[in-house]
């Protein structure tokens, strides 16, 4: 298996489903804690019309909420981006404070184990993870990449 992770922020739609196509995903991995996107331009990334335009792809959608982030992190990081003078969608990295964090109150105690056998039983050979920001680095997938490299030794790919 080969993992990427991918946002929606400065994205369009057809740039968004392009790099779904280009690099050949078959598992989408949705990791958000509410699945919709704020404004227009993104409502391609909503649950239904993602969830439908995925599934005339051929590509299998799997919802993973317990990866998301919980409101308590998800406002610390806010603190930091105000400290910053930053907003979310212009973030280009992750405070340390949140990271650390959200590896303790997530990752540490995640089924990864139980994840993987889940693609697995997919017959995942290329598995996207998505949030919404536009880095990675300024986004909890790259922590849950990280895992996923450290724990089984998997490629990584931003896109």
């Amino acid at each position: 298996m080969k993992f990427y992770t991918l946002g929606v922020y400065g994205s369009t739609e057809a740039e968004f489903f392009r790099k779904l196509l280009d690099n050949r995903i078959d598992v989408f991995c949705d990791i958000r804690a509410r699945r919709a996107v704020r404004g227009a331009i993104y409502a391609f990334a909503n649950a239904a019309r993602l969830e439908a335009k995925l599934g005339k792809l051929k590509i299998a959608y799997v919802p993973v909420k317990e990866l998301a982030t919980p409101p308590g992190i998800r406002k610390l990081q806010k603190q930091i981006d105000a400290r910053a003078s930053v907003g979310q969608r212009e973030r280009e990295q992750l405070g340390p404070e949140f990271a650390a964090a959200y590896k303790k109150a997530v990752l540490k105690s995640f089924d990864f184990d139980h994840l993987v056998k889940q693609f697995a039983d997919l017959q995942a050979e290329r598995v996207a993870i998505f949030c919404v920001e536009k880095f990675p680095a300024a986004c909890h997938r790259s922590l849950v990449a990280e895992r996923l490299h450290a724990l089984y030794g998997y490629s990584i790919v931003h896109l």
